[in-house]
């Protein structure tokens, strides 16, 4: 038996691992089985090159937990060691054998990689180990086995082991502050977690562990709809069917696979989870993609797997850099390619599908330029003739009637009275109904030239005035009759902060209608999205636009002298109406409105 010191650049290395270099003691689990499936790996690799005979299905890693002594093991049949491969490789903190032998054996081969990088996963043990004993036999012939034991310190023992057959067992002395590591539900679901792809087969007590093959791995020609469902399934069980998806496949210029689902969008949804789950050569390694995924795609499920991801030392984390920013890109593309070739080719099923992606689509759009080049032909909208539409389509239908400008609403206003006023000069409103439709509608207006969108409420457009009825008529004092009924509209409604203007509207059935200026509706709405207020009085100007078609209008103004108080009492409440309908009015007006309904209604009885 010989006596060695750990070869480490400072005697508090194992400390460090032991408790900051880990964010999760379950860790070790996945190192541990990470390392066995790399030694099985190597196996394959030298089988390959003609230096050793054995077959796959001979393969395997057994873990078995014994209470009454305190034990983990760690089993596999993989290449084994030396006593100096044991000294090299275990006794010199972070040297990484696997590094050394891709060096040796290098191989394009997906099914050749190796796992391990850093040569630190084997210490994660000590986390809940108060001792390690690794008893292990090389594949070389004439080899004889080696026991290594360490208690955690910087001293080990390395002496004759007892494996009388090629490969490794691992034994942690687990301490007394870590029983849970001894129940067999507890490493079934770590073993879930992080291992359930792994190549090898996995038992646990004899169970075996990882029965299914990654989908991702297989060519999606390959892939059955029940295939990639079940996958789904498997990977959120408590979620509905996903509604379409896509297979990634990259080996240029970074090796990338794995599969993104676009899920259903329930009223349950959380957006702002972080769902898509990490793999590094088939193992786990985060649910957190931030980095990887663009942020309007984060709303996608799925998994991704590349040995291209620059991880973190403990690899637990993305580490930014060009690589990942490359990936990112390149997952964008997908998504927007898949799309775009759904809309060309499957186009009813894309319209159907767009309740759950629209959100995606608009938020792409608005974060990503190059997202927006690869979407604009298919962001579509629809009209209030329940037809959809993109933008291009609807400036070429209307060139000649209404060149370069887009009229549009929200779904809230498809029963507003102005609806009809448009509806009636055959004029086509689209719906703008999403949160984000307002940014989107102002980067559109930027992107295309000389292009307007107008909602119907956010301006008078002269498509719905009647100029051949325009009260123009002047009387003795230079005054028109449209001036002197905005006049007297103004004296009694007493609001200040808004604008009154009589105008001749083509349709007489409409008495009022409010305005709020396109400009100034779209920096509230931007600010109520950053959850801040205009300030009052730049919040409350409006324009109020009087019909002087409208019979009633002109019975309002003629009760200037017979009946003031009734006179200025109806057009406030006609101008609360215009505010209901358009959804201006705030809930604790309501009462008032009410209020002055009733007295208007006992005044009106009067005169039965």
């Amino acid at each position: 038996m010989t006596t060695g010191t750990l070869k480490i650049h400072t005697e508090n290395i194992l400390p460090i691992i032991k408790k900051w270099l880990y964010s999760d003691k379950d860790i070790f689990v996945r190192e541990l089985v990470s390392n066995a499936c790399d030694a099985i790996q190597k196996c394959r690799v030298l089988r390959d090159h003609g230096e050793l005979t054995t077959a796959d299905e001979e393969f395997f890693i057994d873990i078995l937990i014994d209470k009454d002594a305190r034990t983990l093991t760690f089993t596999d049949n993989g290449i084994g060691m030396s006593a100096e491969e044991v000294e090299k490789y275990i006794a010199q903190v972070a040297f990484s054998g696997a590094e050394e032998f891709i060096g040796k054996y290098s191989s394009q081969n997906e099914k050749d990689q190796i796992i391990g990088h850093f040569g630190l996963g084997f210490y994660s043990s000590y986390m809940v180990a108060e001792k390690v004993t690794i008893d292990t036999l090389s594949y070389r012939a004439g080899e004889t086995a080696a026991l290594w034991s360490c208690d955690g310190s910087s001293t080990y023992t390395l002496e004759a082991g007892s494996r009388g057959s090629r490969g490794t067992q691992i034994t942690l002395f687990v301490d007394k502050e870590n029983d849970e590591f001894l129940e067999e539900s507890k490493l079934r679901q770590i073993l879930q977690q992080y291992c359930a792809f792994l190549p090898f087969p996995i038992h646990l007590n004899g169970n075996r562990i990882n029965k299914k093959q990654p989908l991702w791995l297989k060519n999606p020609s390959d892939c059955t709809e029940t295939e990639y469902l079940d996958f789904y399934r498997g990977l959120y069980p408590m979620e509905p069917d996903p509604i379409f998806w896509i297979h990634l496949n990259v080996d240029y210029p970074f090796h990338l696979q794995g599969i993104l689902y676009f899920p259903k969008i329930t009223r349950r949804f959380e957006w702002n989870e972080n769902t898509i789950k990490l793999f590094c050569n088939r193992v786990f390694v985060s649910d957190n993609c931030k980095d990887l995924i663009p942020d309007y795609l984060m709303v996608l499920r799925g998994a991704i797997d590349s040995p291209d991801i620059p991880l973190n030392v403990s690899r637990s984390t993305l580490q930014m850099d060009r690589t990942v920013r490359q990936l990112s890109q390149h997952i964008s593309k997908k998504v927007s390619d898949r799309l775009s070739s759904l809309y060309t080719s499957e186009r009813e099923k894309f319209l159907t599908f767009w309740p759950d992606i629209e959100m995606i689509i608009k938020l792409g759009i608005l974060q990503d330029d190059k997202f927006y080049e690869r979407s604009k032909d298919f962001l579509v909208w629809k009209n209030l003739a329940n037809e959809w539409t993109t933008i291009a389509d609807y400036l070429e239908r209307h060139e000649n009637s209404h060149k370069g400008k887009v009229f549009y609403t929200t779904e809230d206003q498809k029963q507003s009275h102005l609806v009809d006023l448009y509806k009636q000069k055959e004029i086509e409103i689209l719906i703008a109904s999403s949160v984000v439709d307002t940014p989107v509608i102002t980067l559109l207006e930027r992107k295309l030239d000389d292009v307007k969108f107008q909602r119907i409420d956010g301006a008078l457009d002269e498509t719905i005035l009647d100029a051949n009825r325009e009260k123009t008529l002047l009387d003795a004092e230079g005054k028109t009759e449209s001036f002197k009924i905005a006049d007297f509209i103004r004296s009694k409604l007493g609001k200040t902060q808004v604008t009154v203007e009589a105008k001749s509207l083509h349709n007489d059935s409409v008495p009022a209608l409010l305005i709020v200026d396109e400009e100034m509706r779209r920096m509230r709405e931007t600010m109520a999205l950053a959850q801040q207020q205009l300030p009052p009085g730049l919040a409350d100007k409006r324009t109020f636009v009087v019909n002087t078609n409208s019979p009633l209008i002109q019975s309002i103004y003629n009760l200037k002298e017979k009946d003031a108080e009734l006179a200025e009492d109806i057009v406030h409440h006609l101008y609360e109406l215009s505010l209901l309908s358009q959804r201006e009015l705030e809930q604790n007006a309501l009462s008032q409105f009410i209020a002055r309904s009733n007295q208007i209604l006992e005044k009106m009885a009067k005169f039965m």
